[in-house]
């Protein structure tokens, strides 16, 4: 049988790195208590383009990557029209990091997170929410049917 995945080019990455710059949510999926769990998190990106969320530690989620770190993201929407299944996705390996108010590069997140996501101006202040940046292992692209790739976190960094 033929290998789907096709060898990465410049095309793919441009529309992965868009789909990270695009979404303003994403699905995490992550361990809790040993069995896979999905929810639907508020996306931003860092400064250098990587996902970037802002939780809660009352959130399973958070408690579930506070225990460990290893998730998955899914990012892009079926348009209005069509087959779901022709719209691109993509499918990110990652490890969540912290970072807390009051720690090195806390401000800086806080300002570049409300840049994009002004809304969260109403609870970006509150005690218990923090950033969680997310570094990524490695992704895969569906671009629409039959455009499948691998990408390494060089091919997602912007420049």
């Amino acid at each position: 049988m033929k290998d789907p995945i096709r060898p990465t080019d410049d095309e793919a990455r441009a529309l992965a790195r868009n789909l990270i710059a695009e979404a303003s949510f994403g699905a995490i999926g992550v361990l809790l208590d040993g069995h896979p769990v999905v929810t639907r998190i508020a996306l931003a990106t860092t400064p250098e383009g990587q996902p970037l969320s802002l939780i809660s530690p009352l959130s399973q989620h958070s408690q579930a990557l506070a225990a460990d770190p290893r998730c998955s993201l899914l990012l892009g929407e079926p348009g209005d029209k069509g087959d779901p299944l022709t719209h691109p996705r993509l499918t990110i390996q990652a490890r969540a990091d912290f970072v807390r108010q009051g720690e090195a590069g806390y401000e800086a997140l806080a300002d570049h997170y409300l840049a994009q996501r002004p809304k969260s101006k109403l609870y970006i202040g509150f005690a218990d929410f923090f950033f969680c940046r997310f570094a990524v292992e490695a992704a895969f692209l569906n671009g629409g049917f039959g455009k499948a790739y691998r990408l390494t976190p060089a091919d997602l960094a912007t420049a």
